[in-house]
């Protein structure tokens, strides 16, 4: 399979200026200006192979954004040789523009006081997409998203949830086969995230489309991604499987009975791994190799009303990866 995104060796950093406040602080940066390095990203190397869909998390100031817009082609690197589908993004050459397809959550690309049709039809000259192209997709997408009644509303009369599905349409009219999103479901309440979540896995899946996905939504990334890269202070702590990662730093689950009486005190069944117990209602986190010793435990000596046996949860996992001794 070809790899459509190759990165090897990827640094980045920016100048930030340093200056207190004040008018003599102000007069003495303008005649001698003082700057400090802040380190974006160092030596990032991965690839992603077509069709793959992977989440690129990391906290604040971890150097996601800046390596999406770099695979993009809005910044340049200082160090690393990139490609996207074979091309150097930063060289702007019109053919990868046509390729591949930028969504921020932080920033629409849609005029406020336009219908998204009237935009719609500028992108279309944008990147040249014959009509017969712009209006099968239009209307599939549109009906996909549900929103074929309101291409012709003003967008600052859309709600943020259909902002949002207008924007990502707006990114697909013209058929990319490389998708990088940045935080694509940034302030939707809990139904529009959860619909906006299914449209695209829905969509990335039946197209085939390579997505590299920046989010601190983690429902986001469980729903779209089946591999997920790590970044912290500009360097990969982790690339694998979705599936590796939990078993890798989260090596339990969480088991929660409830029985038809509470056990005696002294006869609590797995102390050791047992972290809560509410009357009959109890709670362990139990090594993954031991959640079965611990259900036949449960089944054959005691009366069990209800039973669950949960994965941890994915920011519980990142919460504890993001500490610095969980990362050195």
């Amino acid at each position: 399979m070809a790899s459509v995104i190759t990165v090897h060796g990827l640094s980045k950093k920016y100048r930030v200026p340093l200056r207190e406040p004040g008018l003599r602080a102000t007069i003495r940066h303008l005649l001698a200006p003082q700057y400090r390095e802040v380190i974006a990203l160092q030596d990032i190397s991965f690839t992603l192979e077509a069709g793959e869909a992977v989440g690129y998390l990391g906290p604040n100031g971890a150097g996601k954004t800046t390596t999406l817009k770099i695979l993009a082609g809005v910044l340049y690197p200082d160090q690393g040789d990139v490609r996207v589908l074979g091309f150097v993004p930063f060289e702007g050459h019109a053919a990868f523009k046509k390729r591949i397809a930028f969504v921020m959550g932080r920033k629409g690309q849609l005029w406020w006081d336009l219908p998204a049709l009237d935009m719609f039809r500028l992108f279309q000259e944008i990147y040249q997409v014959p009509e017969t192209d712009f209006r099968r997709r239009l209307d599939e997408l549109a009906a996909r998203f549900r929103v074929s009644h309101l291409l012709t509303t003003p967008v600052r009369n859309l709600s943020l949830g259909e902002r949002t599905k207008m924007e990502l349409i707006a990114a697909l009219l013209h058929g990319p086969q490389v998708l990088f999103l940045d935080e694509p479901t940034l302030g939707l309440d809990v139904l529009a995230q959860h619909e906006i979540r299914t449209l695209l896995r829905t969509y990335v899946r039946e197209q085939g489309l390579t997505l590299l996905m920046a989010s601190h939504y983690m429902r986001d990334v469980e729903a779209l991604c089946d591999r997920v890269i790590l970044l912290d202070q500009g360097r990969i702590r982790f690339d694998g499987p979705l599936h590796a990662l939990k078993a890798r730093y989260a090596p339990y689950r969480e088991v929660i009975a409830t029985l038809a009486s509470p056990p005696q005190t002294d006869a609590w069944p797995a102390p050791t791994w047992l972290v809560e117990r509410a009357g009959p209602r109890l709670r362990w986190r139990v090594p993954r190799d031991e959640v079965p010793r611990l259900l036949q435990q449960l089944t054959t000596a005691y009366e069990v009303t209800d039973l669950t046996v949960h994965e941890p949860a994915l920011e519980d996992i990142l919460r504890q990866m993001y500490s610095h001794e969980a990362l050195s």
